[in-house]
C-alpha cells in the first residue's frame, strides 16, 4: 500500500487528520470531538460561575477552573482512552482541593461531571458506523449521530466509514504464462457493507483487503500470457473482482469492481514488440499493395476486350488521353514508342502540336529560299 501524499494545510492539517485516524481505530476508546472539547470548556464556566456566587472572587479560582478546562480538553484529544481521563480527572481534583480548600466543592464537582459528559457523547458521522463492546463484548451498533457511553465501561472499538473506498496495489516483477516478466499496477474499489463482522472478525480489514487484492493480482498474472494481459485488461479485472469478492463477503467487505491501471514490460521486451509490430505492418502494407496492382492489372486486361475489335474507340481514347495531358499548360506526355504506331498518335500529335503554335502567333520554323546569284 503506498504512502498517502501529505494533505494541504501544513503540520497542523496533518496532526489533525492524524487524530482523527486514531480516534477511528481499535487503540482509541472514544471519540473526543470539538462537541466534546467545547461541552468540557462550557461545564467548566458553568461551575465557575456558581463557585463565584457562592465564594468571594478569586484570581486562583477562575485560574483553576479555566486552566483545568484547557488543559483537559487538550490531553484528553491527544489520548482518547479512559485511563487517560480517569489519571487526568483524578490530578486535577488533587490540585483545585489543595489550592483552594475549604472552598473547593463545587469546583470540584464540575470536574468531575465535565469529565463524564464530554467522554459519554460521542458523535458519528453520516457515514459511519460505531461499534460499542461493554464489559469486553459486543454491545451494540451504533448508527449516525449522537449516542452515550457508559465511562470505563463501553469502549467505541471501531468507528467505520461505509462509504466506497479505493486502494491501489501493485504486482512487482511476477511472471506471466510465458514467462515474461511483468509489473501491473491497479486500483480496487470496495466498501464495508457490515461494520459488525469487518471489526469482530478481522483484526485489520483495510490491510487484509489490499494483500489479498495482491494476492489475486499475481495469480491472475501467472495465469494468462502477455498478449492477453495487454489487450484484455478489463477481463482481467474482472476476475480478480470475483476472486477478491468471494473472500472478502466473509469479512463484512464488497468488492465492486478491479481496474488495470498500468502494465509494464521489460525495456528489451519493448523495443522487440516495437520492431515485430513495425515488421508486420510493412507487411500488411506489401499485401495491400500487391492486392491493389492485381485488380488494377484485371480492370485493364477486361477494358482491353473492348478495343479488340473497335479501332474507332482506340483512336478516341488516344484523344481523350492527349487532351487530359494538354490540358494544363506545360504539360508533356511520354508514351512509348509502340503506342504512337498502334494507336495513330503520331499524326495526331503533330497537328496538335502545329494548331498550339499557330495560337501562340508564332510561324513554323521553314528554310528560308535562297535568290539565284546575278548573271545565272
Amino acid at each position: 500500500m503506498r504512502t498517502q501524499p501529505t494533505p494541504s494545510g501544513g503540520i497542523g492539517a496533518l496532526a489533525a487528520l492524524s487524530l482523527e485516524k486514531f480516534s477511528t481505530s481499535l487503540r482509541a476508546d472514544f471519540r473526543f470531538a470539538p462537541l466534546n472539547v467545547l461541552l468540557l470548556v462550557a461545564i467548566f464556566v458553568i461551575g465557575l460561575f456558581i463557585h463565584l456566587a457562592m465564594h468571594p472572587f478569586s484570581v486562583q479560582a477562575v485560574t483553576l477552573a479555566l486552566g483545568s478546562a484547557l488543559i483537559l480538553a487538550f490531553l484528553l484529544r491527544l489520548t482518547q482512552v479512559w485511563e487517560a481521563m480517569v489519571i487526568l480527572g483524578a490530578a486535577d481534583c488533587l490540585i483545585i482541593y489543595l489550592q483552594l480548600r475549604p472552598e473547593s466543592e463545587v469546583l470540584l464537582i464540575t470536574a468531575v461531571v465535565a469529565l463524564v459528559l464530554s467522554t459519554c457523547l460521542q458523535v458519528a458521522y453520516q457515514w459511519e458506523r460505531a461499534v460499542v463492546l461493554r464489559f469486553g463484548k459486543f454491545k451494540v451498533l451504533r448508527k449516525s449521530g449522537l449516542f452515550v457511553v457508559l465511562p470505563v465501561v463501553d469502549k467505541v472499538a471501531q468507528f467505520v466509514d461505509q462509504r466506497i473506498r479505493v486502494s491501489d496495489f501493485s504486482a512487482e516483477t511476477t511472471l506471466t504464462a510465458d514467462t515474461v516478466p511483468v509489473s501491473v499496477d491497479a486500483i480496487g474499489f470496495w466498501l464495508v457493507w457490515d461494520a459488525e463482522k469487518s471489526v469482530l472478525e478481522v483484526e485489520n480489514f483495510q490491510n487484509a483487503v489490499v494483500l489479498s487484492a495482491q494476492t489475486a493480482l499475481r495469480n491472475a498474472i501467472g495465469k494468462h500470457n502477455l498478449a492477453e494481459l495487454l489487450s484484455e485488461r478489463d477481463r482481467l479485472g474482472s476476475e480478480i473482482q470475483k476472486v477478491l469478492d468471494e473472500k472478502t463477503s466473509a469479512w463484512g467487505v464488497t468488492t465492486q469492481a478491479v481496474e488495470i491501471r498500468d502494465i509494464i514490460i521489460p525495456k528489451g521486451l519493448e523495443d522487440a514488440m516495437s520492431r515485430q509490430a513495425q515488421a508486420e505492418r510493412e507487411r500488411q502494407s506489401r499485401i495491400i499493395l500487391g492486392t491493389a496492382e492485381t485488380e488494377i492489372a484485371e480492370k485493364f486486361a477486361k477494358a482491353s476486350e473492348q478495343y479488340i475489335d473497335n479501332p474507332v474507340a482506340l483512336h478516341l481514347r488516344a484523344m481523350n488521353m492527349v487532351y487530359e495531358g494538354l490540358r494544363q499548360k506545360g504539360s508533356m506526355i511520354i508514351v512509348p514508342s509502340s503506342a504512337l504506331d498502334s494507336m495513330n498518335l503520331g499524326a495526331l500529335g503533330g497537328l496538335t502540336s502545329l494548331g498550339k503554335t499557330a495560337q501562340d502567333g508564332a510561324a513554323p520554323n521553314l528554310p528560308e529560299k535562297k535568290e539565284p546569284p546575278e548573271g545565272e
